[in-house]
């Protein structure tokens, strides 16, 4: 796995100030991009350019390396971390339709930071397990 999917795993789970300064370099590039004046809505100005806000964008980044695990695109050791569930329960429906991913527990975390939820083996499959069916 190469640098580029080490850094979309290490920005998942960041949030409050941090989001809010990535946020405004982007901004800042986006007007610097299309010459949009300092006080435009900045939203517009995103959609122009076809990009998304640095939240979603991180989380966008790391729903496609999920699915490119699950569809054997991503090298195996990014592969092993995304399982299937099978659920006995709903038969054949839950591969074809319900597509969720066994969370493995994060024992190496520590109680107070919990940084082993921003793992890829937990954070890959517990961000596709919550996108919408």
């Amino acid at each position: 796995m190469n640098a580029q999917h080490y850094c979309k795993v290490l920005l998942f789970g960041i949030f409050g100030r941090l989001i809010q300064q990535l946020q405004s370099v982007q901004n800042a590039a986006a007007r610097l991009v299309t010459g949009a004046p300092q006080y435009d809505h900045i939203t517009l100005v995103l959609r122009q350019l076809q990009w998304l806000p640095v939240k979603q964008r991180i989380d966008f980044k790391l729903a496609v390396l999920v699915y490119k695990s699950l569809h054997g695109l991503a090298p195996p050791h990014v592969s092993d971390d995304c399982q299937l569930i099978t659920d006995v329960g709903r038969g054949h429906l839950s591969l074809r339709f319900f597509r969720r991913l066994h969370v493995c527990g994060a024992v190496y975390m520590c109680a107070v930071s919990q940084i082993g939820d921003r793992s890829f083996s937990v954070a890959g499959p517990r961000l596709w397990n919550n996108l919408p069916t």
